[in-house]
């Protein structure tokens, strides 16, 4: 049944006129007149008997009115229900897992709080479904945009009982001979381990991981130190963090996401936040 038949009807009902029920729903009387008829021939009977100053409601009509208002009400309720999902942002966020947490959270909440709408499924930085990612620089393909968003710095990280640890800085030449753990896909890694063969040093490989926090539970372990960025021992309260005297090395972390789908809604809400985010 049309709904617009259905407004006019309890307007009609509750003002018991056609004049202020015209005025109310905004359409003319004869338009009024005709939408009441109608509903009228659809149903089978007579709702309302017309005089000069109104209406009389039949017993029809009043059979007819709660179970009006019951209808309308429930498509208001579609209505709404349609039109919050309307007004939300759905990304499939990845992320490399290695990063900050407490930074990867607090962009999070700083997106939300640029826009409530933002609604995320958080994912793995490699899930082919990812609409944008939050990750390395390094990881950014050629069809992508990159957004820098914050930088980690890698430091020399040891248990608390090894001989390095009461230092607040080391050399080079410190490191030769100590048990190193080699993170074998980090550029960082090869950039330490190509100084120090350059330096005529050289450290002894005792293990080697994909991932950092691989690494991280290895010097845990004892097993032997190596170089974490500092978003990785963050929560790392076991281990001792030392600065290396030698070229800074550090990685970049920020939003990729394809250059095609920059102007789409939620990937835009991604850049807006990138552009107002303060780290």
């Amino acid at each position: 049944m049309d709904v617009r038949l259905l407004k006019c009807f309890v307007a009609v009902f509750e003002e018991r006129s056609i004049t202020k029920a015209a005025q109310r729903v905004f359409v003319s009387q004869p338009s009024l007149s005709s939408a009441i008829k109608q509903l009228e021939a659809e149903l089978g009977v007579a709702l309302f008997e017309r005089h000069k100053r109104g209406v009389n409601l039949t017993d029809e009509a009043h059979q007819l009115y709660p179970l009006a208002l019951q209808s309308l009400g429930q498509m208001e309720k579609m209505a709404r229900l349609f039109a919050h999902k309307a007004l939300t942002l759905p990304i499939a966020l990845g992320n490399f897992h290695d990063v900050s947490p407490s930074l990867y959270a607090k962009f999070l909440a700083h997106a939300k709080a640029e826009d409530a709408a933002l609604s995320f499924e958080l994912l793995d930085h490699e899930d082919k479904l990812c609409q944008a990612r939050l990750t390395l620089d390094v990881f950014k393909k050629e069809d992508e945009l990159f957004v820098p968003l914050w930088e980690e710095d890698y430091v020399l990280c040891v248990p608390k009982n090894h001989p390095l640890a009461t230092k607040d800085k080391v050399g080079i030449a410190e490191l030769n001979d100590f048990n190193f753990i080699e993170c074998v896909v980090c550029e960082a890694h090869q950039q330490t381990l190509s100084l120090l063969a350059s330096e005529g040093f050289a450290v002894n490989i005792v293990a080697k991981a994909q991932h950092k926090t691989q690494v991280r539970h290895l010097v845990s372990a004892g097993v032997g130190i190596s170089f974490l960025p500092t978003g990785v021992l963050e929560t790392a309260a076991d281990l001792v963090q030392v600065r290396l005297q030698a070229p800074r090395m550090f990685r970049r972390i920020g939003l990729t996401l394809p250059a095609t789908d920059s102007t789409k809604a939620a990937q835009a809400a991604l850049l807006a936040a990138c552009a107002s985010w303060k780290g």
